[in-house]
């Protein structure tokens, strides 16, 4: 089966913007290439395996998001979709150009592979895909994950904090991750210890890639993943421990329906936020009941802890 790959030029901040955006028009998938979402390899942190300089010099200099349509229908109204993202937004989402192409579907399987490799996030936790080889210390906990089409690889400036921030503050209990996307953040609280973790996406192609992604680290006696928008619908879903790694104005709107779900003292990790819109989420969450008490920022992008009151 042939695809029409559609690629749009933005920036960081528009990157997931945009992905959604295709997502919701029909396409089966998104992938997103931005330069920022790989280390400087002159610079290392310790954090990170070594990057390929070759790797990071043929990666294009501006933001890009690929997306895959089944057919030309489907990309009806896309340009004026695109073209209303700034204005819904209030932001400065980069050129939005827009190219299109064919191309055959072992291609489209395999193109984002070379831009995924193996990483270290927070202290202890490495993530890696099945086809890429880790040497492993003494104390790493190893997730193999296959993004698929779905969103979380882990190299997002907002993944990896919430990945830090679940290291550092998750001390038992059940835990609820919503907006699961690859599943990458549920994998990781039970690789640090969770027993009852679950996570909800309304994506069904996230959820699919989610499920298959915990049977591959042998969890699913610890995970589950549902569909459903949000917590709606949810029931006995209370929970010691939350995260989001979505967007400011879907965590504004998460923050309320959220709290009756999380017990006395629960912590909620929140990411996907850009730090000028950070005032607003804040005052949201105290709004509701949350006191913050932990910020993490990497480049324009800010992770939030914090416990109801």
């Amino acid at each position: 089966m042939d695809w029409i790959e559609i690629t749009i030029s933005t920036n960081t901040e528009g990157a997931d913007i945009v992905s959604e955006a295709l997502m919701r028009q029909g396409a089966v998938g998104t992938q997103i290439i931005d330069r920022n979402d790989v280390p400087d390899p002159d610079k290392p942190n310790g954090y990170w395996e070594l990057i390929d300089r070759k790797m990071l010099d043929e990666m294009p200099e501006e933001v890009q998001v690929k997306a895959w349509f089944t057919s030309v229908e489907e990309l009806r109204g896309l340009q004026n979709c695109l073209n209303a993202l700034p204005e819904l937004t209030g932001m400065d989402l980069g050129t939005l150009k827009v190219s299109q192409e064919g191309v055959h579907e072992q291609d489209w399987a395999e193109c984002w592979k070379q831009y995924y490799k193996p990483f270290r996030a927070g202290e202890r936790l490495v993530i890696k895909p099945s086809w890429e080889n880790w040497e492993e210390k003494p104390g790493d906990l190893i997730i193999e994950l296959d993004p698929g089409m779905a969103f979380g690889t882990g190299t997002h400036e907002t993944t990896s904090m919430c990945v830090e921030l679940i290291e550092k503050h998750y001390h038992g209990g059940k835990m609820l991750d919503v907006g699961t996307g690859s599943g990458i953040l549920a994998i990781a609280a039970a690789k640090l210890g969770a027993h009852d973790v679950l996570g909800v996406d309304i994506d069904p192609m996230a959820v699919q890639v989610a499920i298959e992604n915990v049977e591959k680290n042998h969890l699913s006696d610890k995970i589950k993943i549902v569909e459903g928008d949000l917590v709606k619908g949810l029931e006995d879903a209370d929970c010691d421990f939350a995260v989001a790694n979505i967007l400011a104005d879907v965590i504004k709107l998460l923050a309320a329906p959220l709290r009756s779900h999380l017990t006395e003292n629960a912590t909620f990790v929140c990411s996907g936020i850009l730090a000028e819109r950070e005032k607003e989420v804040t005052e949201i969450l105290k709004v509701n009941g949350y006191r913050i008490f932990d910020r993490i920022q990497k480049g324009d992008w800010v992770a939030l802890a914090a416990r109801v009151n």
